[in-house]
């Protein structure tokens, strides 16, 4: 996993309440067992028409937003069922961070262990993120738990634990890995 200390990139707004992992990722896509190649299908349902043509009313499919880093969006983003497959496929398709009212808990846990940042911003912050242009920036200072504007910055709270292990690229994996010697030392006694 890679280290996140600041992140600078352009947003993309989906603000609706209740998005949940199924329509993030879609069942009939959950059958790889990779962490990559998910991102041609998120938000698959509402991104292509039946016959796989891009619905050009969807705001991935606007050519301004088609970069954008930084999602923002509405309450109890990432419920439903607990498919990790969710930041996956946010991940892959190029998002780092996640801005919304607020996650549920196991999707929320998801973002970081796959080294994405979920945000919690009241709606009116939120609402003055949608008015920005596909090709303004914003900043996000995890360090100093900021989110900069150019309107202003505003604070975010994060647990210090999740906190750190974003900032020291480190998954679960990782930090068991910094205990090595001592794993090797206690297996050389079991023998």
């Amino acid at each position: 996993m890679k280290p996140l200390r600041t992140h600078k990139g352009t947003t993309v707004s989906i603000m609706l309440d209740n998005i949940d992992t199924d329509q993030i990722i879609p069942k009939q896509y959950l059958k790889r067992i990779e962490r990559t190649g998910f991102g041609e299908f998120l938000f698959d349902e509402w991104r292509y028409h039946d016959d796989r043509s891009p619905n050009q009313s969807f705001v991935l499919n606007n050519e301004e937003r088609k970069t954008a880093s930084i999602l923002i969006s509405g309450q109890n983003f990432g419920c439903g069922s607990s498919r990790e497959h969710a930041p996956w496929a946010l991940h892959d398709y190029g998002f780092t961070i996640v801005i919304a009212g607020s996650f549920a808990d196991i999707f929320y846990n998801n973002c970081i262990k796959n080294g994405m940042l979920p945000i919690v911003l009241e709606d009116t912050i939120r609402q003055k993120l949608v008015t920005l242009k596909g090709d303004q920036e914003i900043e996000i200072d995890l360090e100093h738990q900021l989110v900069k504007t150019p309107f202003g910055n505003y604070e975010f709270s994060i647990d210090s634990v999740w906190k750190d292990k974003l900032l020291n690229g480190l998954d679960d994996i990782a930090i068991t890995m910094q205990y090595e010697d001592k794993i090797e030392q206690y297996e050389s006694v079991r023998g």
